[in-house]
């Protein structure tokens, strides 16, 4: 095999090892606090927007260590081992406690941090300039594959399904730790690019090839203390620089956003009783419909990127105007009370007749708008970051998971209207901040352009 074609083959085995990780968690993410209002035990007293909220905040601040953990154990071992902590989190779900839960909550976001830096760190070595926008349309085509997978699943489960038994639970979090495990072993699968395709592009190389070429020079245990503290240093100094500040609104944006499709809106569909006696269904068909859109997304933007003339603005204005049609729609389709809606669901009706078709229409509208902003983002970071890409794919993961801890945390309380109201003055800024960020990007590459003639 060639070297590109060794590490064409590793996106794709990253890429597949996440889709079957997410498909497990995402799954888990998006039924969980639909199947805790079922719990017949009165003995569970969690909330699993509480619980995201946990992880997300747990997430960002672990950030701030991830680039030195994926420099001192490599990134096949961060990744493995963050794959199983996800997967003792999904299993919680079996015999659930209120204790295990909130701290299966905590090493969630501890490994979270960890598996995003790795991932990203993994895809910036195993790319070139020309090709980034390729490997992370690939990526995140392959990774969105999870929401069609699990919620297939779950509609096909639960359909007909007014309240969610011990049993039906048990049957799909057991499925679901099984399919998460999967995907954590895939990971052995990644190869090391070869150096000689990879040293004139990418000047930095798995943790591992550092740390030998170090040791020659130093003991390795002081190699390795040392290079875990300056990737701290690096992650820090980057979160500061002109370039992350201004991403740094389109970033939180998808924080939101990701709180929003992939915790909230399920639940409001499952919420609405207008919907007949398959609502709990839906919530899995929704999911389905979701997942259409980001792989539709990923696909089309991320492997049309080398042919795009004009830059990764479009594709994120495009990510604008899909979102703000999909929650003008939520907005007169589903009931303001419905994210806070018991058990029992909601009676309420919004602007309009509620409509399962116009509810699906807006989860696959979610879906494409979310890849497009995500696709850009990870192509532009991996751009004009690829010497520091562990550091500066922390500080995104950072920016993005304090962002969703905060939506999960308001989304307890907040009707409906108030959440998309807050969607739609952040993304507009966050899309404002991009525009100026490509152009400072492109800008970049045409003088380096002009430099290496």
């Amino acid at each position: 095999m060639t070297p590109e074609g060794k590490r064409l083959s590793n996106i794709i085995i990253l890429g597949f090892g996440f889709m079957f990780m997410f498909t497990a968690f995402q799954t888990c993410g998006n039924i969980e606090q639909t199947v805790i209002k079922s719990f017949n035990s009165t003995e569970f007293h969690g909330s699993g927007y509480t619980s995201m909220a946990i992880i997300y905040g747990v997430f960002s601040a672990s950030n701030l260590i991830a680039p030195s953990v994926v420099t001192v154990i490599g990134p096949q071992l961060s990744m493995f081992f963050s794959g199983l902590l996800y997967s003792g989190y999904i299993a919680m779900f079996i015999y659930p406690y209120t204790w295990s839960f909130y701290t299966a909550s905590v090493f969630v976001g501890i490994a979270a941090a960890v598996l995003w830096t790795a991932q990203g760190n993994v895809l910036a070595i195993n790319s070139t300039d020309t090709n980034i926008g390729r490997n992370s349309g690939i990526f995140w085509a392959l990774l969105q594959f999870s929401l069609f997978f699990g919620n297939l699943y779950i509609y096909c489960a639960w359909h007909g399904h007014v309240h969610i038994t011990d049993k039906d639970r048990q049957t799909v979090f057991i499925s679901l730790t099984v399919i998460s495990l999967v995907g954590c072993f895939l990971f052995f699968l990644i190869r090391k690019p070869e150096l000689e395709s990879a040293a004139s592009e990418v000047s930095e190389s798995l943790p591992v090839e550092s740390t030998e070429s170090s040791s020659t020079v130093s003991s390795p245990q002081s190699s390795l203390c040392s290079q875990a503290l300056d990737a701290f240093v690096k992650a820090c100094k980057l979160f500061v620089t002109k370039e992350m500040l201004l991403l740094s609104l389109s970033i939180g944006y998808t924080g939101l956003e990701l709180t929003f499709y992939s915790g909230v809106y399920g639940t409001c569909i499952g919420a609405m009783t207008q919907f007949g006696k398959d609502a709990k269904s839906l919530i899995g068909l929704s999911g389905i419909f979701i997942g259409l859109g980001e792989i539709l997304g990923g696909g089309v933007f991320g492997m049309l990127n080398k042919c795009n003339r004009f830059g990764r603005n479009p594709v994120v204005l495009l990510g604008l105007i899909t979102h703000f049609v999909a929650f003008y729609l939520i907005f007169l389709n589903i009931a303001s009370d419905a994210p806070l809606a018991p058990e029992e669901g909601t009676d309420l009706q919004a602007y309009i007749s509620p409509s399962v078709s116009v509810a699906l229409l807006c989860s696959f509208l979610l879906g494409l708008g979310d890849s497009c902003f995500n696709t850009q983002l990870l192509s532009i970071i991996g751009f004009m970051y690829r010497d520091n890409s562990a550091p500066a794919f922390a500080v995104f993961k950072f920016i993005q998971s304090i962002m969703a801890a905060l939506a999960f945390f308001y989304s307890n309380y907040l009707l409906l209207h108030w959440q998309l109201l807050i969607l739609v003055l952040v993304g507009f800024l966050g899309s404002m901040t991009f525009f100026v960020a490509e152009w400072m990007a492109e800008s970049s590459r045409r003088e380096s352009d002009y430099d290496s003639i």
